[in-house]
């Protein structure tokens, strides 16, 4: 009977020796703005968006250029009709009237294109990025022996975290690791 004592207090020892160490689990956290904001590669990404957008734009723009320009012919052909060229110039209006419907759709056509190739093109060039990143953080937080690994970026409202006050700050491991400059981004509110 002291046998099955000893060896039943042994076990429920080794229980709660197992269950304490499972309750005292690290816990980090991790700035993914500061690692995006210093990566050379998000850099580039974002140089390169910019320019794609910007080209979109000028699209759109001398879409636009177009539009008002066969208008204001439009308008100052409206100020010439007389009672002899009424019905050529009615006609005529008419024309430019169904051209600048055509265009005004295609404006907008162009708008919505234009929207979903940024999109597509931002996801091109940063789901990489945000893949390797990603892929850093949980590299690190096994190395550093973390269960847990908290986002304290705020830019996206990612951020669930009120309060930071301990734990394991990963960020300057990951920017290093992943070859990000040193500077910081705006630290979360405690």
């Amino acid at each position: 009977m002291k046998k099955l004592i000893t060896a039943f207090s042994l076990a429920a020892g080794l229980f709660l020796t197992s269950n304490m160490a499972n309750a005292q689990q690290k816990i980090g956290h991790v700035n993914s703005d500061d690692i995006f904001v210093n990566l050379p590669e998000a850099k580039t990404a974002e140089a390169s968006l910019d320019a794609f957008t910007k080209t979109k734009q000028s699209e759109i723009e001398k879409l636009i250029t177009t539009y008002q320009t066969k208008l204001k012919a439009a308008q100052d052909k409206e100020k010439t009709i007389s009672e002899a060229n009424k019905e050529t110039v009615i006609k005529e209006l008419t024309a430019a009237q169904t051209e600048l419907q055509t265009l005004g759709k295609g404006i907008e056509e162009a708008r919505t294109k234009a929207a979903q190739d940024v999109s597509k093109k931002q996801s091109e060039l940063f789901t990489p990025i945000q893949k390797k990143v990603s892929t850093m953080i949980s590299t690190v937080a096994k190395e550093k022996g973390l269960a847990y690994v908290f986002d304290i970026a705020t830019s996206q409202g990612n951020s669930n975290i009120a309060y930071v006050d301990g734990g394991e700050d990963i960020t300057p491991t990951v920017k290093s690791k992943l070859g990000a400059t040193a500077g910081t981004a705006k630290p979360a509110a405690k």
